[in-house]
């Protein structure tokens, strides 16, 4: 499913260069639960949005379902990110003014998924994360867990093939992170692909594979 070979990506800073990503390749096969885990700095977040399509590699190729990224244009890798990719963040990135339903709606907006049909996605996926009594309230009236997982049920209802989740327990307490693991663990186990960033060691190893990230360098390990 996603294939990146000797993937470099060079930040400039003044006058020195900075190697977020150092000639980084990596598999990971479709229905995989795979962790990137490495320290802050390490080029972890830069590899997630690469992966995503949220940024280009200076160098090497990256592969997504048999395809060249390369041979995508501007376009293309929107409606990828739109049709194909569920992202989940460390901070929520839910909109204030939107109840939890209506956040998890807004990316069926744009994929044009008809009313009907929109309604009955937001309503399964509240309801997978077991948020479905809280669907009129306002991020405001959450608690972070629960931000989460209006977040998670957010990524899920468009149906993706790949979800990216990039620190998603970074900003929860031990028990509302093991929920959230849970979550994923579901969803790993109902057959989506999920690639969980993380610094957390306990975190990265409840994934099925565990890949390892330092200094720009990865270093796979099962």
């Amino acid at each position: 499913m996603i294939e990146l070979k000797d993937i470099c990506k060079v930040y400039t800073i003044g006058s020195e260069s900075v190697w977020a990503l150092n000639h980084a390749s990596l598999h990971i096969y479709p229905g995989e639960f795979v962790s990137i885990i490495g320290p802050s700095g390490s080029g972890k977040s830069t590899l997630m949005n690469i992966i995503g399509c949220l940024d280009v590699a200076d160098s090497g190729t990256y592969t997504l379902d048999g395809i060249a990224i390369e041979d995508y244009t501007e376009n293309e890798l929107a409606a990828i990110r739109n049709l194909k990719i569920g992202f989940v963040f460390q901070s929520f990135n839910l909109i204030s003014k939107l109840t939890a339903e209506e956040n998890v709606e807004l990316p069926l907006i744009y994929q044009g998924v008809p009313a009907k049909e929109r309604k009955g996605r937001v309503e399964r996926a509240l309801e997978r994360v077991q948020l479905q009594k809280r669907a009129k309230h306002y991020p405001t009236e959450l608690s972070g867990g629960q931000q989460q997982r209006v977040a998670i049920a957010r990524a899920i209802a468009t149906k993706p093939s790949l979800i990216l989740a990039d620190e998603p327990t970074g900003n929860l307490d031990s028990k509302t992170s093991q929920d959230i693991m849970d979550i994923f663990h579901e969803l790993h186990e109902a057959g989506n692909t999920i690639v969980l960033i993380t610094h957390d060691d306990e975190v990265a190893l409840q994934a099925s594979r565990q890949i390892r990230i330092l200094d720009g360098r990865v270093k796979e390990g099962d």
